[in-house]
């Protein structure tokens, strides 16, 4: 199984957001928004600052899909 954040991407979309802007209201790098992109694995440290900055639970910014 691997980690999904197209939710993430979409929910930018509909909030008229960029990455980078999602990176300064969440206090998270880009190198973090890199490895966001590449659906590479972070810390739900770092998923729970996402979530608090938009005000959504982790359902709404990710999922688990087959490889």
């Amino acid at each position: 199984m691997a980690a999904s954040y197209k939710k993430l991407w979409k929910l930018l979309i509909d909030k008229d957001m960029k990455k980078q802007d999602l990176a300064k209201v969440a206090h998270i790098s880009n190198y973090t928004i890199s490895k966001l992109a590449k659906g590479e694995n972070v810390t739900t440290d770092i998923l729970g600052r996402i979530c608090q900055a938009l005000d959504c639970n982790i359902d709404d910014i990710m999922e688990f899909v087959e490889q």
